[in-house]
């Protein structure tokens, strides 16, 4: 079956009921993570829709788990609203984020900005889209001229020592990039490096729901995804780092670098 339109039908499901309410309530659900009403709403409509046009699918979504087949073989992974402290103070950006995994790498992605109006696809081997518009990453190659982001700090146990490799991260590239940002949302920080905007981002964590959108994405789009390590980005990794292809090589020697200090 053609998995593209029942993606594009979910999350403009997703994009009527954020766009529709403003957050109710906000409440705590671990240390400094938000959850509110409307992450609660988007997740189980979404879900049904799936599990209704897809129902020999698992789906794996931020609020509520692992649903449906247990066969890993092919599975959608769903965020409702990244971004959600942005969502609840009324900043705008936060995304509705979907793919499709297939053996624990993304092979259809579709994110959807819903107070900026714009929606982002990609097919494995078919190329990165805005609306119908084919994206390409930034062809920056000096880390003087890119501009970065970085993804949220770590809390919980061990966030001490992952926070001490962000910091340096920040000050060995602050000293050296023309700007580095924090957008708080890493779909959108990931949609921004596949459509050039952000020339690479850097995620030091990885959660399924949040990245394997966007991961596909920046592959389509010409750029690479990595691990800490070097290796190829995938639903198993520890971090997420997507950069075009020019600034690679400087990207993950700083974090090398970082990680030594």
């Amino acid at each position: 079956m053609s998995y593209l339109p029942v993606a594009r039908e979910a999350v403009a499901l997703a994009r009527r009921i954020v766009r529709s309410r403003a957050p109710g309530t906000v409440t705590a659900k671990g240390e400094r993570d938000l959850v509110t009403d409307v992450d609660l709403a988007v997740e189980p409509a979404v879900r049904e829709f799936l599990a209704r046009e897809t129902p020999h699918v698992g789906i794996l979504g931020e609020e509520h788990g692992r649903t449906g087949p247990p066969d890993d073989t092919l599975w959608w992974a769903l965020d409702p609203v990244d971004g959600t402290s942005n969502l609840a103070r009324g900043i705008p950006l936060c995304a509705v984020s979907l793919a499709l995994v297939a053996r624990r790498r993304p092979v259809l992605a579709a994110i959807d900005l819903p107070f900026l109006d714009v929606g982002y696809t990609a097919l494995d081997g078919r190329g990165a889209y805005v609306g119908d518009e084919r994206i390409a990453a930034s062809p920056v190659r000096e880390i003087s001229r890119a501009v970065i982001s970085i993804g949220d700090f770590a809390v919980g146990e061990g966030a001490e020592a992952k926070n001490r490799v962000r910091l340096e991260l920040l000050a060995r590239l602050g000293a050296r990039a023309q700007k580095i940002r924090m957008l708080g949302a890493a779909a959108i920080d990931l949609a921004w490096v596949a459509h050039g905007k952000l020339d690479a981002t850097i995620i030091l964590a990885n959660q399924p729901w949040d990245t394997m959108a966007g991961a596909l994405l920046v592959r389509e789009a010409g750029g690479a995804v990595l691990d800490q390590d070097d290796t190829d980005h995938t639903a198993d990794s520890t971090a997420t780092i997507a950069t075009c292809p020019g600034l690679r090589h400087d990207i993950m020697a700083s974090l090398r670098a970082a990680r030594s200090s």
